[in-house]
Order: C-alpha cells, then sequence, then structure tokens
C-alpha cells in the first residue's frame, strides 16, 4: 500500500483538491486499492470544516468526485503512517518542522518537485481566488508524482 498525505495551511482548499486529483488519477490507472491518500492542515483554523467551495466548484468543473469531509490537523505520528507527506508551499514547509521535525526518509516535500518544478509554490487560492490557477499546478503536481511511483 502507497501512503500519501497532502498538507496545505487550512485543509480546505489546495491539499483536499490534490487528495481528490490524486485519488481521481489513481483510479484511472485502475490500481485505487494499492494507494490510501489523504490529506490535513498544518495549523489548526479550519478544523472540522468542509471542503472550500471554490474548490469543489472546480472539482465538479472537471468532472473529479469528491466527498464531504472535515479538516484535520497534521500530527506526528502520520510521518511513519505516510509514504509521502506532500506540501503545496513553503509556508507550509516552515510549518511542518514545528510539528514533524525531523524527515530522515526524506518524505517531505513540496508537490510541485514532482513536476520538476522544485521551490515553487502552489498559491493558495483562499487568497488569490483562483482556483484554475491552483488545480493546474496541483494537478501537473500529482500527475508528476503518479508517473514517479508507477
Amino acid at each position: 500500500m502507497i501512503n500519501i498525505l497532502f498538507l496545505c495551511h487550512g485543509n480546505i482548499c489546495r491539499s483536499p483538491m490534490a487528495e481528490f486529483v490524486m485519488k481521481h488519477l489513481v483510479r484511472q490507472t485502475g490500481k485505487e486499492n494499492e494507494f490510501y491518500i489523504a490529506s490535513a492542515a498544518v495549523s489548526r483554523e479550519e478544523i472540522g470544516s468542509d471542503t472550500h467551495h471554490g474548490t469543489r466548484k472546480k472539482l465538479r468543473e472537471m468532472g473529479i468526485p469528491f466527498t464531504p469531509r472535515a479538516a484535520v490537523q497534521v500530527t506526528p505520528s502520520d510521518y511513519d503512517r505516510y509514504d509521502y507527506i506532500l506540501l503545496m508551499d513553503a509556508s507550509n514547509m516552515r510549518n511542518i518542522k514545528r510539528i514533524i521535525p525531523n524527515d530522515p526518509q526524506n518524505k517531505i516535500k513540496l508537490l510541485l518537485e514532482y513536476a520538476n518544478r522544485s521551490g515553487e509554490d502552489i498559491a493558495d487560492p483562499w487568497y488569490t481566488g483562483n482556483f484554475d490557477e491552483t488545480y493546474d499546478d496541483v494537478l501537473a503536481g500529482c500527475t508528476g508524482l503518479l508517473k514517479t511511483i508507477k
């Protein structure tokens, strides 16, 4: 089983978008039983909140199924549970180090590293309002990740 955790600030925009996009991509390969894919926040601000309406709208537009969910925060024990811990931006990277200070297995990376865009951030549509751009970046990262795993 390949375990993937996507992280963003509040777990309502980018990380659930990545979770549902990755689940969709994996389902298209017929290997959904080989993966466990989830998302979480590095902060506590949105704990319990469902996916942002802008993310849900964009997923609907792209024909990507999603389910109701409640935002959760990443925990130190998640390091042992997941093979890949993928963040959306440099701010998330700084925050994760407070929760998971050590990464001896090199599991923690920015998602866009898998799109050959090392060091690049996925913009937070909570602030930009641009869910299209965020979706394009999330799709590029998830597609690259899947190619790496295959």
